[in-house]
């Protein structure tokens, strides 16, 4: 009996809490006034352009052997390493091969450097992509053709 009296009490609370919340929202909530807009025309489109601070530099064989393991190394700045500071951080470095991701790491600012070395593997001659996303801006993307033999 002492166990029901409770479970009754805490559904009874859980029911007015739950009815003074949404009272509560529907008297305040206001509809959106249409599309949000975009925090900063730097987030728009992914970047191919050569930037010495946020491209990624690709460093990998150019020719491998079809199914056996290698290194491919991204780091982002082709020019110059990319800060990794809690206002201005690389938020993760990715590889792709053409279109379909094979590895992603995400990165703490301060604490991690922009740099990551990914073990793969090919069966076709292939174009290796990278991806990194800054938290400020869009993703830079570089390329990168790994012939691969039998």
């Amino acid at each position: 009996m002492r166990n029901r009296t409770a479970t009754t009490t805490i559904a009874s609370a859980a029911a007015v809490a739950l009815t003074s919340v949404l009272a509560c929202t529907s008297a305040t909530a206001q509809p959106a006034p249409g599309p949000v807009p975009d925090i900063t025309p730097a987030f728009k489109e992914n970047k191919t352009a050569y930037d010495p601070k946020h491209t990624p530099k690709i460093t990998a064989p150019d020719k491998v052997k079809a199914g056996e393991w290698f290194e491919v190394t991204v780091e982002v700045g082709k020019g110059a390493r990319h800060p990794s500071l809690a206002e201005h951080f690389v938020r993760y470095i990715a590889i792709y091969n053409g279109e379909v991701e094979i590895a992603r790491t995400y990165l703490h600012p301060v604490y991690s450097s922009p740099k990551v070395t990914f073990t793969i593997r090919l069966d076709e001659t292939s174009t290796l992509r990278a991806m990194e996303e800054a938290n400020h801006t869009a993703g830079w993307i570089t390329t990168k053709k790994i012939e691969v033999a039998d």
